[in-house]
């Protein structure tokens, strides 16, 4: 249910701002008329909009709950699969090309987003794993004096570990105090 839910909100949140725009284009000249225009517009579509994200989105979790339990596994695989069930169900109303074509559109486009997904993944790990090596690097013995804020510098790079002595000059007390 948590995808039907965030399909609608998406949906309503794009519907607004496409629709709102191509309401203000379509209507009379005239900023209050436009505006005016833009509202309405939003009025009038948004709602079907957000029930067709809706529905989307639940039949998409509802095959993807399905593949995960009969497939004994989760994986891309899975959310590919629903992308592309999901739009050629939708699509069964207008006939089997039509349902090809839509089924072959939501495989592609869940693909993509898999491999995008993936592919952060992987960068992301890189990062944690240079992030690991910095952190494996301040239990070194010579960072053992150091207070744990200060082990680390601002970029990640260990701080020296050389003390530096500062002291303070100061005037010497006037003669009248």
């Amino acid at each position: 249910m948590d995808d039907c839910g965030g399909a609608f909100t998406m949906g309503a949140i794009c519907g607004t701002l496409f629709q709102s725009i191509i309401g203000f284009r379509n209507a009379p000249s005239g900023f209050q008329r436009r505006f005016y225009g833009g509202i309405m517009t939003v009025k009038n579509r948004v709602p079907q909009i957000s029930g067709n994200f809706a529905i989307w989105g639940c039949l998409f979790s509802a095959i993807e709950c399905t593949l995960i339990h009969f497939r004994s596994k989760e994986d891309p695989w899975n959310s590919i699969l629903s992308g592309a069930l999901t739009g050629g169900v939708l699509a069964a109303r207008t006939g089997i090309p039509s349902m090809i074509g839509s089924a072959t559109v939501g495989g592609i486009f869940l693909a993509l987003v898999e491999g995008f997904g993936i592919m952060a993944t992987r960068l992301h790990a890189d990062a944690f794993a240079h992030h690991m090596q910095m952190y494996e690097m301040e239990n070194l013995p010579e960072f053992h004096g150091l207070p744990p804020r200060a082990r680390l510098g601002f970029t990640g790079a260990p701080v020296s570990t050389e003390s530096v002595t500062v002291t303070r000059q100061c005037p010497p007390p006037s003669p009248g105090h």
